[in-house]
């Protein structure tokens, strides 16, 4: 199988969102969940619930996957992930956490801190494209 298309879209495109990402910078470093089925990383992420819009979709996976309990929340973009068989939608946020609370109890089982990206990603496919993304677009919140 081919790797997907992604495709990097404006905040204002008008698409059916189902993701949520957020590339989160913890202490200077980047901060990366591993889901207790996974011995992979990944960036805290999820779908986005019935009511939900993106940005409170982005907060609550933010708190149920890391503890963070202070922190800014910045949209990056919208994108597409073309696999050849279906296109899935998704936004993109930043998350400089100032403070991180107990893991609540999730499908989450470790965080980790980390000065690149790791090597082990759960979604080798995609994640390094969004987290570059990131890293590259960020804003400067000082």
């Amino acid at each position: 199988m081919s790797a997907p298309k992604i495709i990097y879209l404006n905040l204002d495109e008008t698409v059916k969102l189902t993701y949520v990402v957020i590339v989160a910078h913890y202490r200077n470093q980047w901060l990366f969940v591993r889901h207790r089925e996974r011995s992979t990383w990944e960036t805290p992420a999820g779908h986005i619930e019935r009511g939900e819009n993106p940005e409170s979709a982005a907060r609550r996976e933010l708190f149920e996957e890391t503890g963070a309990i202070e922190y800014e929340l910045v949209p990056v973009c919208k994108y597409s992930v073309d696999d050849g068989q279906r296109k899935r939608h998704g936004q993109l946020f930043y998350a400089r956490i100032n403070k991180l609370g107990s893991l609540p109890e999730s499908e989450i089982d470790d965080i980790k801190l980390y000065n690149d990206m790791p090597k082990r990603l759960t979604y080798p496919n995609v994640q390094p494209h969004l987290i570059r993304k990131v890293w590259h677009d960020r804003p400067n919140l000082d």
